[in-house]
């Protein structure tokens, strides 16, 4: 069944007033009170878009998450990347993580809250990641918690239904390209009938609870409580959020039910993990936050081929002095020309970068699938896997370094550039978050943009690149 579109202004102004009370010194000092610290298994790099001085792991073995769970932040983002993987080996990851992460906190006597974060356009490996997170854990038991808002994104749940702002309207997420993934694709808008379609009616609509948004805007904490203490048979649970505050009011309420006995796994998308570990957010990076130096060019990558992503790099390639370099897509996924293009790109690249050029470097924009999500995947690591190969043969350190997408971002920081921790300064632009390597990385203290591919307007890559000059 098609929905309406709603507008955008109009849907938000008619809306209850916001929770008056700021929930987050409350949720702070229950942070506090309990010990706890926050572990994410993010499966891309994109789930630090709201948040500063949190750690993120390459490396998720039991003594790098010792270490994490010992040290004073509040949060650290195990990057999981599963959303690249096909189902049996994101569930292996995972699992591991999980079973990880468990041990460390055991052995140093550590209480963490587990995070899965995935796509706010609720595209990812649910429910079988969330169900490996929650066996690796001991909580098989728990009510999935469902929380895709993302303010930054443009994404809001009202009345049940996930909506992707688009221009001045919102648009039913199951209506939108993001719905048509070549790998995640989904037909439902409701979010109860979403997760009877992704776990195959194993968990039916009448089993997915819901809290509205006049429950949280009149309510508060409280009301939310009590909802989350009469889940009966439910198995799964979420939000209606059209405001960062629905979603910490919300947060608040989850913590008071865990209080009193209730266990919950969650699948959150960025703005929810921020309100359930109190984490904190700081202003938006200016150029001296990043102290780009050198006479070397920036460099630019977009492999990322959601619609958005397209027009971006097309309003970055308008700019003066955006050196252009195509990557032949085709060509990777192919034995024979593989070796000779990944050479011809990054002799190119290498060139300009030593004069100083600033260079864009992007896949050819024709979409290359499979005959099924799998084989999808598989092309996609083929492509992935070259551009690593080109970023791996530039031998130039360039001044700035913007990957976009999350499986491009992702891939590049780990094989290319070798990073095994990271600490996540803050922000760019609204939900593109900037990253500072550390000293095990080819570029020691480079601060690296993992830019989603899914965020921001047409011109929001060109202005990430205007900042960083």
């Amino acid at each position: 069944m098609t929905l309406p579109k709603l507008p955008l202004q109009e849907t938000l102004q008619n809306l209850p007033p916001e929770w008056p009370d700021d929930p987050g010194p409350d949720i702070r000092a229950a942070i506090e009170r309990r010990g706890e610290k926050t572990v994410v298994i993010d499966d891309d790099p994109m789930g630090t878009q709201t948040v500063a001085n949190v750690s993120v792991l390459a490396d998720w073995s039991v003594e790098s998450i010792v270490d994490e769970l010992k040290n004073d932040l509040r949060a650290t983002f195990i990057l999981a990347n599963t959303r690249s993987m096909p189902v049996d080996e994101a569930v292996s990851v995972v699992s591991e993580a999980g079973r990880n992460v468990r041990a460390a906190a055991e052995q140093i006597g550590k209480k963490v809250i587990v995070v899965s974060r995935s796509d706010s356009t609720l595209r990812g490996h649910y429910p079988a990641e969330v169900d490996a997170m929650a066996e690796a854990l001991g909580q098989k038991s728990a009510v999935h918690i469902i929380t895709p808002f993302f303010l930054e994104g443009g994404r809001y749940t009202i009345g049940d239904i996930h909506y992707v702002a688009e221009g001045d309207h919102l648009i039913p997420a199951g209506q939108t390209e993001f719905a048509r993934d070549n790998a995640f694709g989904y037909r439902s808008s409701n979010i109860r009938e979403w997760v009877e379609e992704k776990t195959g009616g194993r968990i039916p609509a009448s089993q997915v609870a819901t809290v509205s948004i006049e429950d949280i805007r009149v309510g508060g904490p409280d009301r939310v409580t009590e909802l989350l203490l009469d889940l009966g048979e439910a198995k799964a649970c979420f939000p209606n959020a059209a405001s960062t505050r629905d979603t910490e009011v919300f947060a608040l309420g989850v913590i008071r039910a865990e209080e009193q006995g209730v266990r919950f796994t969650y699948r959150s998308a960025a703005a929810f993990l921020k309100a359930r570990g109190g984490l904190e957010s700081r202003p938006l990076l200016t150029a001296s936050d990043f102290g780009a130096k050198g006479d070397a060019g920036g460099l630019t990558i977009v492999g990322s081929h959601v619609p958005r992503s397209t027009s971006q790099l097309e309003h970055l390639l308008e700019q003066p002095d955006v050196s252009s370099v195509e990557i032949n897509a085709s060509q990777l996924v192919d034995d024979a020309q593989r070796s000779k293009e990944i050479d011809r790109v990054a002799q190119i690249v290498n060139t300009l970068l030593k004069r100083g050029e600033d260079v864009a470097m992007y896949t050819s924009r024709v979409l290359i699938t499979g005959n099924s999500a799998d084989a999808n995947l598989e092309v996609g690591h083929r492509v992935s896997d070259g551009v690593v190969e080109i970023v791996r043969r530039i031998d130039v350190r360039p001044r700035y370094f913007i990957a976009k997408g999350g499986i491009t971002a992702s891939d590049i920081a780990t094989q290319a550039l070798g990073f095994k921790r990271a600490m996540c300064i803050g922000q760019i632009l609204p939900g593109v978050p900037v990253w500072e390597f550390g000293s095990e990385s080819r570029y020691p203290g480079l601060k690296y943009v993992a830019f989603p591919g899914n965020t921001g307007g047409p011109e929001a890559l060109s202005e990430a690149v205007a900042k960083l000059r």
